[in-house]
């Protein structure tokens, strides 16, 4: 898939080298297709490396993909230049007329404050309401995971007694359901988290259903039935060394972080960790692309006036 994106991000470079297709925005407007405009509301800190993460995972499909990357208002970035905010990204404001065939919100390091303690959690809660009307499918990641359930549907998350960190297996529960169409039986991903929602929460709803959950870590996916919205208890979008550099920044802190689970071989902490869930992050979101996004959009999307 060709990913469209502004010529001089920085992901751009780092994809390419990768020998992934990524159009800039003059060779897309020569093209006669019209793109799926895909809306990143990317909560992560390192929003670079977040950038490049999901740009990756959406880029194994022969569709266009059109990426806006869309920044808080109410929150102001410690971990990212203000003027790589204001060079790639908008605000709500200049978007919220528009509409989009798909959304991604990502994570975000607030898990062990109470929702409404977040400082920007009014506005995240009205974008996820403005989601319901203006966006064909949202697939919600970690954090925007659980705060999407909470939302949506009034489902708490919980403190765990450790922080969950490392490659979990996890078992598919439906192989029917297009979302989860060439997954193995048994697949590999990330978690790196501090809280968790539970699936006796969950089964309270029968407009969602659960189509993926591990042993170790629990829930891992879950789909509204109509498949609007997405959430993801994990991180399958992760880069090799990320658990990595999250391992190494909480012990240089001093925190006596644990080695993250199945992770290391040999669980050496400073060998390079084998690459084992690419395949299923790609599937995934190939999976999302074509199922609920490119066979459910309008060809014509709506701007309000």
């Amino acid at each position: 898939m060709p990913i469209k994106v502004q010529r001089d991000l920085p992901a751009k470079a780092i994809l390419e080298e990768e020998n992934i297709f990524i159009m800039d925005e003059d060779r897309a407007m020569s093209q006669d297709i019209r793109p799926l405009e895909i809306l990143i509301l990317n909560l992560m800190p390192l929003k670079e490396e977040t950038e490049t993460q999901l740009m990756r995972a959406l880029s194994n499909t022969p569709l266009q993909v059109d990426c806006t990357f869309l920044m808080l208002s109410t929150h102001v970035s410690k971990n990212t230049s203000a003027s790589h905010l204001n060079k790639f990204y908008v605000t709500f404001d200049e978007i919220k007329k528009k509409k989009y065939d798909g959304m991604i919100i990502t994570g975000a390091p607030v898990e062990n404050l109470e929702y409404e303690e977040v400082n920007y959690w009014p506005e995240l809660s009205m974008m996820m309401e403005w989601s319901k009307t203006h966006v064909t499918s949202t697939i919600h990641i970690c954090w925007g995971a659980q705060a999407g359930l909470y939302y949506h549907y009034g489902i708490p998350k919980y403190p765990m007694k450790k922080k969950l960190s490392g490659i979990y297996n996890h078992r598919v529960l439906d192989r029917k359901v297009p979302l989860v169409r060439s997954l193995n039986d048994f697949f590999l991903a990330p978690h790196s988290r501090y809280t968790e929602v539970r699936k006796a929460d969950i089964l309270k709803h029968p407009e969602l259903a659960i189509l993926a959950e591990s042993d170790e870590a629990g829930v891992f996916l879950v789909m509204s039935r109509d498949g609007r919205q997405v959430f993801v208890q994990g991180h399958p979008e992760y880069d090799r060394m990320t658990l990595n550099n999250e391992y190494h920044r909480d012990l240089n802190k001093g925190l006596d972080p644990e080695v993250p689970y199945n992770y290391y071989e040999d669980n050496d902490p400073f060998s390079a960790p084998p690459l084992t869930w690419r395949n299923t992050s790609n599937t995934l979101y190939t999976n999302w692309l074509n199922y609920y996004v490119y066979q459910v959009t309008p060809y014509l999307l709506e701007v309000e006036e």
